[in-house]
């Protein structure tokens, strides 16, 4: 072959399969509407927007469906989760799901993570010791998210803002009546802090 058609060909990626890149999987080009909010690969940088990358399935296409349903209100994100229903949430809970989760860069307060450690005991009877959740009973992982997000959805437990109605998150909506707010905050941090 002469020198001039293989140039060409090189130059044009034309010699044989392109590598994958980190868009070519399933779920991941559709994903790029998230991550104005929850970062690239759902790697979220903010305080309140949780991290997406590691979420398990199930969590990502519940929440998805009870966003879209209204069952879960927010006028931010119902048009989104109706996006990412068409767009193939199985996909996309696929995507985030294999990437593996960062740190949150939010700087959290040491002395708020050890009184929320010695809080957290009540958290532990449906989270689990770990935090990690029990996807059986439909208990999603609280762990290494960021403090700001964590805090936000306790509080829209405790005033019934969260899943309205939803019969199955009566008991953690009882028990957030009983915690103080500035109790919260510091189960925020703590949850956040455990990887």
């Amino acid at each position: 072959m002469p020198i001039i058609l293989i140039s060409l060909l090189l130059a044009l990626g034309l010699t044989g399969p392109a590598a994958a890149g980190p868009l070519d999987g399933p779920g991941a080009p559709q994903a790029l509407v998230c991550s104005a909010c929850h970062g690239f690969a759902g790697q979220s940088q903010s305080n309140t927007m949780p991290i997406l990358a590691g979420m398990a399935p199930w969590y990502f296409k519940k929440s998805i469906q009870d966003y879209a349903a209204g069952k879960r209100t927010s006028p931010e994100m119902e048009p989104y989760a109706k996006q990412v229903l068409q767009f193939g949430v199985d996909d996309m809970a696929a995507y985030f799901a294999g990437q593996k989760r960062t740190a949150s860069p939010v700087k959290l307060d040491s002395a708020a993570v050890e009184r929320g450690r010695a809080a957290a005991v009540q958290c532990t009877l449906c989270h689990g010791v770990s935090g990690k959740g029990d996807p059986a009973k439909g208990v999603p992982d609280l762990t290494g998210q960021p403090p700001g997000y964590l805090r936000h959805q306790m509080l829209l437990f405790k005033a019934d803002r969260r899943s309205p109605g939803d019969a199955q998150l009566k008991v953690i909506k009882a028990l957030m009546l009983t915690i103080p707010d500035e109790q919260l905050a510091d189960l925020a941090q703590y949850w956040s802090s455990v990887r």
